[in-house]
């Protein structure tokens, strides 16, 4: 089955992008369902929570658009789009099998210790709070590209995690039960102090909706500075603006040395996705905390970087790569496995 063409839904939290994965990784864009080319053997669909229930991927059938249509609650900004995205896909292509390829399968690998939070027995064995960790696929991807011991990954887009793979298998990631975790995103928090929400709730400011809809749709960068667009920030004399980078820079750039430690150092650091492939500034500014790990960046590289690319100085103990994101194929792929 290697040589089949797949039609690809990536149905993330800011897009919906279409693509057709050629078996030699080549990949043209599709417009709509309805221009999907001729002879396409498969419908590959990025689905961001497989809990822990979907390890590997699976061709999806009324019974399994039914689990996954369960876990929509752990990321809704994700699930939800791409359940419709499912319907709609298998209307336009009844003859074709559609399969659900995870991000969280990539991190099936993380440890015990890194998935476990310290939380009740109850909670943990009886209602599955555990972290699984995301944007794997992506990941999965810059790994293959740098293929080093000790790598971090920066997916920083509408959506931002940081992981530290150990010799290609995820060992940790900043995102945990839900894609809300972690550093600050577009317009997502990332990581607080639960007592916040429990403070919000006991004194009735917000109920829980108010807090879900806040934490998903009203924080993050667009929180901090007014825009969800970094572009827009880095343009931008408001003071606001200029918080929201920092905090931003801030975090991602502590998530690194913390999986730096996690992993005994880094070899290589790679910047993927929207953010982490458009801005020179986020890049510069993150590396300029990691000098310690032996991260050095050539910034007239990284200013005219065009992805895939090394910008790191030459003498850098640690290489930097800027990495263009191809979920799509990552996806095709695992969809030829299990046709």
């Amino acid at each position: 089955m290697a040589g089949l063409t797949i039609l690809v839904v990536n149905a993330g939290s800011t897009s919906l992008k279409l693509s057709a994965v050629e078996a030699d990784d080549s990949a043209v864009a599709v417009a709509s369902l309805a221009s999907a080319p001729e002879g396409v053997a498969a419908v590959a669909h990025r689905l961001v929570h497989g809990g822990a229930r979907f390890l590997e991927p699976v061709v999806i059938d009324d019974a399994v658009r039914r689990e996954l249509e369960a876990l929509s609650e752990l990321a809704p900004l994700h699930n939800v789009p791409a359940l419709a995205a499912i319907d709609e896909a298998r209307r336009a292509l009844p003859s074709v099998p559609h399969v659900a390829v995870f991000d969280t399968a990539f991190h099936a690998t993380i440890p015990d210790e890194a998935r476990t939070y310290a939380l009740p027995p109850r909670w943990r064995e009886e209602w599955g709070i555990r972290r699984f960790g995301f944007h794997g696929l992506s990941v999965a991807w810059a790994a293959e590209r740098v293929p080093v011991s000790r790598l971090v990954v920066c997916h920083l887009g509408g959506g931002c995690s940081v992981t530290a793979v150990l010799d290609g298998r995820s060992v940790d990631t900043t995102m945990g039960f839900s894609p809300l975790e972690g550093v600050p995103m577009a317009t997502r928090a990332g990581s607080i102090d639960p007592e916040v929400l429990l403070y919000l709730l006991r004194h009735e400011l917000a109920s829980a909706d108010d807090l879900e809809h806040a934490l998903e749709h009203e924080s993050g960068l667009l929180g901090l500075g007014g825009s969800s667009r970094v572009e827009e920030l880095e343009a931008s004399d408001d003071p606001g603006a200029e918080l929201a980078l920092s905090v931003f820079c801030y975090r991602v750039a502590a998530a690194v040395g913390s999986l730096a430690t996690v992993l005994g150092g880094i070899d290589a650091l790679v910047f993927t996705a929207g953010i982490g492939e458009g801005s020179a500034l986020v890049r510069e500014r993150v590396c300029e905390r990691l000098g310690f790990f032996g991260v050095e960046l050539d910034r007239d590289a990284n200013r005219e970087v065009q992805p895939d690319a090394d910008v790191a100085t030459d003498g850098s103990p640690a290489r930097v790569w800027v990495v263009h994101a191809r979920e799509d194929m990552i996806a095709a792929r695992a969809t030829r496995g299990v046709l």
